[in-house]
């Protein structure tokens, strides 16, 4: 991440004070600049936020307090240090009452302005700091992908970190998990986002066709050559090119790809001539690569070649509650697309949704929604709109073993035993007693019924607000 440069503005309406403070600072090495009044201040924190203002209370046109609650009300992102005379001791503890960082009494030292404004500008960087690890570990969203969950959040900060450099990432994960959604953020967030991004599936071409596909031929290299073929490897020149199912490439294949990545040269098939190519490789497996080389199925020394940077993508089964992110998210995609005018997903098809075990992940996820908005019209997703092996899933009880069954009007299940209660009831007086458990603690409470803390935190506040 670029770092920014840190600011600071100094407020003061004698000119000489100004010039001798900012000459005290200038050991910081941090630019100041000056406003003599309030209303050039503001037009100097509205066009560039400093990260501390040194700010003395007696302006020639406003109240420095004024301007402290102006940039507190607005929730500014800066700290302000507030310098006053010796007779306004109460008005630099109302300072302090109103946001203030610090304040500093005339007269005093370059020191004192030295220290003061040091620890400013370090509270500003460790909040600074604060704020975008919450940024980074609260998303919804990242490059395309959906999901909120402590797992996508992992899988985000690794692509944030690995794409804008050279190295070769391997992706892996269950078929419909989103790989080459993964390989494309790569692209987009790496330097080479300008060059092109070129795919190839090694498992639905013929093995004796993949090596053309990918390194290209010579017109007349083979039967059926009428034409040469430049290769996926010299288009993705300057770009990406992501080799999904890298496990399925044969043997021979993967030993020329090998040398590929060792030479960054091209030799198409029928020619001797060797051809630069400046390509970053993403790969992608379905498949446990170990087993693989265990197996003899695919080169060590090919695995160690591209096992630079890992990303393990999680099955949506794991995934906590990002399902009915996505859910929610596709059923806006479709309803758009269709003309049609669903807003909504019943509480009864989201429980579906979560209970479901997904082994075709958000593949078969995609499918559900697109059927059910295709099929059916309304503003609401019913259970009764979703795939039978959906509506059949058991619904799992947290914190117990048990496991209840959907109701619809095509499937009706009736339990004579009358100490059946809402789902959400066993919910919440579940959650709650994992709090209690735990002396409060919602991480503590949130491992022990193996979700995420941040859906006990949603879970209580949607219950707050309903009560």
């Amino acid at each position: 991440m670029k770092m920014v440069e840190p600011k600071i503005l100094l407020v003061e309406d004698t000119v000489a004070l100004a010039e001798t403070y900012r000459a005290y600072l200038a050991a910081e090495g941090v630019p100041v600049e000056i406003a003599e009044t309030g209303e050039k201040a503001l037009a100097i924190i509205s066009r560039t936020l400093p990260d501390v203002i040194v700010l003395d209370v007696n302006l020639p046109d406003s109240n420095g307090i004024d301007l402290l609650r102006q940039i507190r009300a607005e929730d500014m992102p800066t700290e302000v240090v507030v310098i006053t005379g010796q007779a306004s001791v109460a008005l630099a503890v109302e300072a302090m009452r109103e946001g203030a960082f610090d304040f500093i009494m005339k007269p005093f030292t370059a020191d004192r302005l030295r220290v003061t404004v040091r620890n400013a500008l370090k509270h500003r960087l460790l909040a600074r700091r604060v704020e975008t690890i919450d940024d980074e570990f609260d998303r919804d969203s990242f490059q395309g992908m959906v999901g909120r969950s402590f797992a996508m959040q992992t899988v985000y900060r690794v692509l944030q970190n690995a794409a804008p450099t050279n190295a070769t990432i391997f992706v892996t994960g269950e078929s419909g998990t989103g790989k080459e959604l993964c390989a494309r953020a790569v692209h987009d967030l790496s330097r080479r986002v300008d060059g092109p991004f070129v795919s190839i599936n090694c498992a639905a071409i013929p093995r004796d066709l993949l090596e053309s596909e990918i390194f290209g031929h010579a017109r007349g290299a083979f039967t059926g050559a009428t034409s040469e073929r430049k290769g996926a490897a010299l288009t993705a020149n300057g770009g990406t090119l992501f080799l999904d199912e890298i496990c399925e490439m044969d043997l021979a294949l993967q030993s020329k790809l090998l040398r590929f990545l060792q030479d960054k040269a091209v030799r198409r098939v029928g020619e001797d001539m060797a051809r630069l190519a400046d390509v970053r490789i993403v790969c992608a497996t379905n498949c446990n690569p170990l087993e693989a080389i265990a197996e003899g199925r695919f080169r060590q020394d090919l695995y160690y070649r591209l096992h630079v940077v890992p990303v393990e993508l999680p099955p949506l089964r794991e995934r906590d509650d990002d399902v009915l992110l996505i859910a929610r998210h596709l059923l806006a995609d479709y309803s758009r697309e269709d003309g049609k005018k669903f807003r909504a997903i019943s509480s009864e098809a989201e429980q579906a949704l979560l209970s479901f075990g997904w082994p075709g992940n958000i593949r078969q996820l995609q499918n559900s929604i697109r059927t059910a908005v295709v099929l059916h019209d309304g503003e609401t997703l019913e259970l009764d709109m979703l795939p039978a092996e959906i509506r059949a899933a058991p619904v799992k009880v947290p914190g117990t073993s048990e496991t209840l069954r959907h109701s619809t009007a095509r499937d009706v299940f009736v339990d004579p035993s009358p100490a059946v209660r809402p789902l959400e009831t066993v919910i919440r007086e579940t959650i709650e007693q994992a709090i209690a458990k735990f002396g409060g603690s919602i991480p503590k409470a949130a491992a022990a019924l193996q979700v995420s803390p941040s859906t006990i935190y949603r879970r209580l506040q949607a219950w707050e607000e309903a009560d």
